[in-house]
């Protein structure tokens, strides 16, 4: 199974996001029910080891907290397609979940690849090639929308999730949920 541990947004704050990626005018915008902030992406897993997994999170239960995000960036090489997302600003708290989520996996025998960890909410995938039309508008977009800013947005649990890829994206079922404290 693919599978991946995240912060689901909440849906007052995803209903933003979405509003935001509507006046886009180009790509596609993320559904808001299926918008999070990654602590750690799993890949192919057999199902036993994320029984495992799971198992190792659930005795872990920091505090409840709130974070911000702000400007729009854009991941992507271009050619596959690019992502567009608002960056998390981390006070630590977000960077110690993903360091604690990271060691109950490793602790679980689930070893990671090493990758950067930059907090952030995707809202909207854009194709590979875009065309003068199309980059004319994401210009016009990046512009106007790049100071956008959600405060508070609540973090009260994070969750396993297993993500089937379709033609049509990325579906994401929720595996097991664990609250924060």
């Amino acid at each position: 199974m693919r599978a991946f541990i995240a912060l689901p947004l909440p849906l007052s704050d995803a209903d933003v996001l979405e509003a935001m990626g509507d006046r886009l005018d180009v790509g596609r915008v993320m559904d808001p029910e299926t918008m999070h902030l990654t602590l750690a992406f799993l890949g192919d897993v057999p199902e036993a080891d994320l029984r495992e997994v799971a198992e190792a999170l659930e005795t872990l239960a920091p505090p409840a907290f709130t974070y911000r995000l702000s400007g729009v960036t854009s991941f992507g090489n271009g050619q596959t397609g690019h992502a567009l997302a608002l960056s998390a600003e981390d006070d630590g708290r977000l960077r110690d979940l993903h360091d604690r989520v990271r060691s109950r996996c490793h602790g679980a025998g689930l070893p990671l690849e090493r990758r950067r960890f930059r907090p952030h909410v995707t809202f909207a995938r854009l194709p590979g090639r875009l065309d003068t039309e199309e980059e004319a508008k994401l210009a016009a977009f990046l512009k106007r929308e790049a100071h956008m800013t959600v405060e508070d947005v609540r973090a009260d649990r994070f969750v396993l999730y297993e993500s089937v890829l379709t033609k049509a994206g990325a579906v994401y079922d929720e595996l097991a949920e664990f609250p924060l404290g």
